[in-house]
C-alpha cells in the first residue's frame, strides 16, 4: 500500500466521520482521531452492509457515501451500548 492510499483513506475517514457526527448530533464531537477511526470503520460496516443489500458507488465520493453510511450505524450502535 502506497503512502498515497493510506493518505486518501485517512481523509475519506475524517470526511466520513466527521459528517457522521454532525447528522447524528452526537453531543461531544470525537475530535480529528476520532473521526478517522469512526469513518474508516464505518467505510468497513457500510461495504459490508451495502454488499449485502447489492448495492455499490463508486469512485471517492461513492467510498465517502459508504463509509459515511456506516459511520452512523456505527454511531447508532455505540450509543445503543453506552445504554445498556
Amino acid at each position: 500500500m502506497t503512502l498515497e492510499a493510506i493518505l486518501i483513506w485517512i481523509l475519506i475517514g475524517a470526511v466520513a466521520g466527521w459528517l457522521a457526527g454532525v447528522v447524528m448530533k452526537s453531543g461531544r464531537p470525537y475530535g480529528l482521531i476520532g473521526d478517522i477511526i469512526i469513518g474508516i470503520v464505518g467505510a468497513f460496516i457500510g461495504g459490508w452492509l451495502l454488499g449485502m443489500l447489492g448495492v455499490a458507488f463508486g469512485g471517492i465520493l461513492g467510498t465517502i457515501v459508504t463509509a459515511f453510511i456506516g459511520a452512523v450505524v456505527l454511531i447508532f450502535l455505540i450509543r445503543l451500548i453506552k445504554k445498556a
